[in-house]
């Protein structure tokens, strides 16, 4: 069985890497609203993970005004892959469903970019 990689899987950032997983990237103040975090803690999050190149991010504009991009590089989306593949222990608290998130920032307006 697979080692656990306790950077991605504490529960803040394995919901951040999976609702990544269902898109490309998604900009910042989208992933605060899903995850129902401040921008300190998600900043915290991200760094970690990008430390450990499991996310990027990049800078842009939309709408005009400045925003952040957040994705899941190869490395990052190896992760959850093996925990949906049986190689790593169910979650005792249940799934993480990210496609539910996925609608609702939609819904809501939110900006995503699809995979």
């Amino acid at each position: 069985m697979a080692e656990l990689d306790p950077l991605i899987h504490a529960p803040a950032r394995l919901q951040l890497v999976t609702t990544l997983s269902a898109v490309s990237e998604a900009e910042f103040a989208t992933l605060r609203a899903v995850l129902e975090v401040s921008d300190s803690v998600l900043s915290k999050h991200v760094s970690a993970l990008a430390d450990a190149g499991y996310v990027r991010s990049h800078k842009g504009v939309r709408a005009g005004r400045r925003t952040t991009w957040i994705g899941l590089t190869s490395a990052g989306r190896e992760g959850p892959a093996r925990a949906r593949h049986g190689t790593a222990p169910a979650d005792r608290h249940g799934p993480v469903r990210p496609m539910t998130s996925v609608i609702i920032a939609v819904v809501n307006g939110s900006s995503w970019s699809r995979r």
